[in-house]
């Protein structure tokens, strides 16, 4: 596999009110290849966000360069699905609609467009809620939405920022297992922020531990356990003590 993903010595600045600027990133080089899942972690305020802002096109880094396939990345693309915390979704939209509407803006015509909504609400269990609007539905299957929306189109790359968050704990774990069971099935390439050290190990192939002020790659750490994880095992507490060791030093410097 090869690099889908390139971030080459990124530095982002962001202007505040003051006529001042603030460094939100400090040369961030990392790659990441086609089909490969990475967990980007680290404090409030280390850049995670801003790397996937940056790679969906949203914004424009101030110094160095972010590439797909080997391209500049120059605004965004349905090769680069998002997933966001909020949902997202169009409230006055069913949940087929919402899942159609990256694929009214590829001009598929209505027809296919039906067809291949219903598909992905299938894979990701919604089908019988097809018909339901936002507020009818439960986080998890509003986040579920979420998903198959992205996934319609088709993407390389799924960019996904802290998307269960927001839900309650079974409700995540169910959710986890999906999505994993969607990659292993779609072979898209995943990059996912978290704040989470077990979500990071329970998912990833790869966690990176990013540390703050400004934003920088602090440790780049590959969890080899096959899949499906189990998180009693000495291993994968082996590796939580290990990002957990990365997460303090990153506090430390900050501190210091």
């Amino acid at each position: 596999m090869g690099e889908l993903i390139q971030f080459q010595r990124v530095s982002q600045f962001f202007a505040v009110r003051d006529s001042t600027s603030t460094q939100a990133l400090n040369e961030v080089s990392l790659d990441v290849r086609a089909g490969e899942f990475v967990c980007l972690i680290g404090p409030s305020g280390c850049g995670k966000t801003t790397l996937m802002h940056l790679l969906a096109g949203f914004v424009k880094p101030t110094a160095g360069a972010v590439r797909f396939r080997g391209e500049p990345v120059r605004g965004p693309g349905p090769e680069r699905g998002v997933v966001f915390q909020e949902y997202a979704l169009f409230p006055w939209m069913t949940a087929r609609q919402n899942v159609e509407f990256g694929l009214r803006a590829l001009k598929v015509d209505a027809g296919e467009r039906k067809r291949r909504a219903l598909q992905a609400l299938e894979r990701v269990h919604l089908s019988h809620a097809a018909d339901r609007y936002p507020n009818e539905l439960s986080g998890g299957m509003r986040q579920r939405i979420a998903v198959a929306r992205s996934l319609v189109v088709e993407p390389q790359v799924l960019l996904m920022d802290e998307p269960f968050a927001a839900v309650d704990a079974m409700t995540r774990a169910s959710l986890q297992n999906d999505l994993l069971r969607l990659w292993q099935e779609t072979g898209v390439s995943v990059l996912f922020v978290t704040h989470n050290i077990d979500e990071a190990i329970f998912l990833a192939q790869r966690v990176v531990v990013m540390a703050a002020h400004p934003g920088s790659v602090r440790a780049d750490i590959a969890i080899e356990l096959p899949y499906p994880r189990q998180r009693g095992s000495l291993e994968f507490a082996q590796h939580y003590a290990e990002i957990e060791s990365a997460l303090a030093e990153g506090y430390e410097r900050r501190a210091g």
